[in-house]
C-alpha cells in the first residue's frame, strides 16, 4: 500500500465511523420499539403485501416528496413491524425519525401544554422527516386530542411525512377522531395524497404459535 493509498484509506475510515455513529444517533433518537428491516420483511406469507410496492418505499422517495403513508390492516397482520422497517431505513439515509404511539404522544402534548411547553414540542415535531404515528384510532381522541393531532398535520402538511398505522380503515378515521370540523380539517391534508398499503390475513402472532 502506498502513502497515498493509506491516507485515502485513513479518511475513508474516518468518514466511515462519522457515518455509523450518526445512523446510531438517528435511531436511538427515533425511539423505536424494537429492530426491523426491510430485508427481514417475510414475502412469503399471504397477506397482501406487494413486495415491489414495499421496495419502492423503501427507496424513500416519498420522503423526499413529503408524501405520507398509510398502514392498515387487522391485529397481527405487520403494520408496526413494517413500518419500524421503514423507519430505519430512513435512519440509515440520514432522515430525522420518530416513532410514536398515537395515543401516548397525544398525551404528551397534552402535558406539555398544561407546562406551557407545548409550542416548542410541537415545533421538535414539525421538523422530523418522517414521523410514525403507529395504532392510530386504537383510543378515541377527546378534545385536546384532536386539537394536537390537528397542529402536528397541519405543521407538517407539505412539508414533511407522516407515516400511520391502524387497525382502523381510512374511510372511518373520520368518526375515530370526531367532532366534523376538526375531522374534516386533518384528513383534508392527508388523506387524498396519502400512499396506501392494506394488509389481511390472520394475525402473524397466531401463526408462530
Amino acid at each position: 500500500m502506498t502513502l497515498d493509498q493509506f491516507v485515502a484509506w485513513l479518511v475513508s475510515s474516518e468518514w466511515d465511523d462519522r457515518q455509523n455513529r450518526a445512523v446510531e444517533r438517528a435511531i436511538k433518537s427515533a425511539s423505536f420499539r424494537y429492530k426491523a428491516s426491510v430485508e427481514a420483511i417475510d414475502f412469503s406469507i399471504e397477506r397482501g403485501l406487494d413486495k415491489n410496492l414495499i421496495l419502492r418505499l423503501a427507496e424513500l422517495g416519498f420522503i423526499g416528496e413529503h408524501k405520507d403513508l398509510f398502514i392498515t390492516g387487522s391485529t397481527g397482520t405487520g403494520k408496526s413491524y413494517l413500518a419500524t422497517a421503514i423507519g430505519y431505513q430512513a435512519c440509515h439515509k440520514g432522515y430525522k425519525v420518530l416513532y410514536a404511539n398515537t395515543s401516548r404522544l397525544m398525551g404528551l402534548l397534552k402535558m406539555a401544554k398544561a407546562k406551557g411547553t407545548i409550542l416548542q414540542e410541537l415545533k421538535k415535531i414539525e421538523r422530523i422527516d418522517l414521523l410514525i404515528l403507529d395504532d392510530f384510532g386504537i383510543q378515541p381522541f377527546d378534545t385536546p386530542a384532536r386539537m394536537n393531532l390537528l397542529d402536528v398535520i397541519e405543521d407538517r402538511h407539505g412539508k414533511k411525512s407522516t407515516l400511520i398505522t391502524s387497525q382502523i380503515p381510512v374511510e372511518d378515521w373520520y368518526d375515530i377522531i370526531g367532532e366534523k370540523t376538526i375531522a374534516d380539517a386533518v384528513l383534508d391534508r392527508i388523506v387524498h395524497q396519502a400512499l396506501r398499503v392494506e394488509l389481511f390475513g390472520d394475525s402473524l402472532r397466531k401463526n408462530k404459535k
